[in-house]
């Protein structure tokens, strides 16, 4: 059995998860509505507020593709009730960012200001001018627009400016060394 295919998702109050016949779930929360195609080898199965999914046979890609699709339907229902989020940290003298109308403005180094629109569903905040916290519902979107918003100028490793994660840890390198 996959281990993480045979965990049971508890669907908390306020979420509703609807499973048509095509295996498309749709789950809408206080925080959006999400929807994902499941392959048919995969069922599912809604008793009250408890969804499992169980899979045909023990052979490889089936065991893989058990654990993926619990794996996303876990990650839709907690993006629904409680969301996502990314922190990236601006390091480096006059770095700075803000947001006006979900509208990101980042000063970076370069000639010209970064501007960014905001997605649908997906929020900036900037709490300091050297963060910036991208929130959403959906898991993979929040990952990769802070990802697209990290290669703007990812972190050096000589003296550490750039955009990093906030727990990213930037193996530093010795500079020259004079004799």
């Amino acid at each position: 059995m996959s281990r993480i295919g045979k965990l049971p998702i508890t669907v908390p109050a306020g979420v509703t998860v609807n499973v048509d016949e095509n295996n498309f779930v749709t789950v809408k929360g206080p925080k959006g509505t999400l929807s994902q195609q499941v392959n048919p080898i995969i069922k599912l199965n809604l008793e009250g507020n408890v969804l499992t999914l169980t899979r045909p046979s023990d052979a490889k890609p089936h065991k893989a593709m058990h654990g993926l699709y619990r794996a996303l339907v876990a990650n839709m229902v907690h993006g629904v009730t409680e969301g996502f989020s990314k922190t990236l940290e601006l390091v480096g003298t006059g770095y700075r960012a803000q947001v006006d109308n979900n509208v990101l403005t980042i000063n970076i180094g370069f000639s010209h200001p970064v501007i960014l629109n905001a997605p649908e569903g997906i929020t900036f905040e900037c709490p300091v001018q050297t963060k910036i916290v991208v929130k959403g519902a959906n898991k993979q979107v929040v990952g990769n627009l802070a990802a697209d918003i990290r290669v703007i100028r990812p972190p050096e490793p000589y003296l550490g400016k750039g955009i990093k994660y906030e727990d990213e840890h930037i193996r530093r390198k010795e500079g020259k060394s004079g004799k």
